[in-house]
């Protein structure tokens, strides 16, 4: 085996070394201080502290222990590797769904997300989800390839009564598919005479389907057949910056949809 690898190896097959390794990049601390600040046991720590010092990623000066320069970079970039392959192993189940393109922010800044899934009790638990946020947000702004009526549902109650302020721009298909429904159409008629709603038509087809709720941004994860699979949210201050100037440029591009223009033919 490749020497790195087996250093990764010594180091992943041990909680305890990972630990008392990032705990003494952060300070100084003495093998007592250190049973306060890990789950390590006395003797435990004396076999770890020693493996550490072998490999020189550690210092002791007196009682206490630091790590050195490289057991600085090595605590660093492992802990980069753990964070990574966490965030791989919450989103393995939604990969497949997630754009072809790229998103335009570290997929990374999705560690934290919530991710939503239809099960067999709960089959629109994805949409369930989005409801939710919108419910309970002020500001929203979509940019989609679709608009399903519950979630218009949702945006005309709260927007007609002065509870939230919309700007949506979508794909031709998804106002052409309300339009069709005379009950739809009319609502998407009143967003368009309030004074807190703005819709407007891109001429091409958004291959995403991504709505800003305050201060989160929700994607609606489909396959290639259109069937809704995932539905994921997250508040990572990156993944929004990218989701407003997303929605901006879908915006300037697109033009305010005309009332008259929605038919049911």
């Amino acid at each position: 085996m490749d020497a790195a690898l087996e250093e990764i190896e010594f180091l992943a097959l041990s909680a305890n070394r990972v630990e008392v390794l990032t705990v003494l990049t952060e300070d100084a601390y003495t093998r007592r201080e250190l049973g306060n600040h890990t789950d390590a046991s006395q003797p435990t720590l004396g076999r770890v502290l020693n493996d550490l010092r072998n490999r020189q990623w550690i210092t002791r000066d007196g009682e206490a222990y630091t790590a050195t320069a490289t057991g600085q970079l090595v605590a660093a970039q492992f802990t980069e590797l753990w964070e990574t392959v966490q965030t791989e192993l919450k989103l393995r189940e939604v990969v497949e769904w997630l754009p072809a393109e790229p998103l335009g922010f570290d997929v990374r800044r999705l560690s934290d997300a919530t991710i939503t899934v239809p099960s067999q009790t709960k089959p629109g638990a994805p949409v369930q989800r989005v409801l939710e946020l919108l419910r309970a947000s002020n500001h929203v702004s979509i940019f989609s390839h679709a608009f399903n009526e519950r979630s218009l549902a949702v945006v005309h109650q709260r927007t007609l009564a002065g509870d939230q302020t919309f700007k949506g721009v979508f794909s031709p298909a998804a106002v052409d598919a309300l339009a069709h429904d005379s009950s739809l159409r009319q609502q998407l008629q009143d967003l368009l005479a309030s004074e807190d709603a703005e819709i407007r038509l891109h001429t091409d087809a958004i291959p995403l389907a991504v709505t800003i709720t305050d201060d989160v941004t929700h994607l609606l994860l489909r396959d290639e057949d259109g069937l809704l699979r995932a539905a994921v949210d997250t508040d990572d201050e990156h993944v929004l910056s990218w989701a407003h100037e997303r929605h901006e440029q879908y915006w300037n591009e697109a033009t305010p949809l005309d009332p008259a223009t929605l038919t049911d033919e």
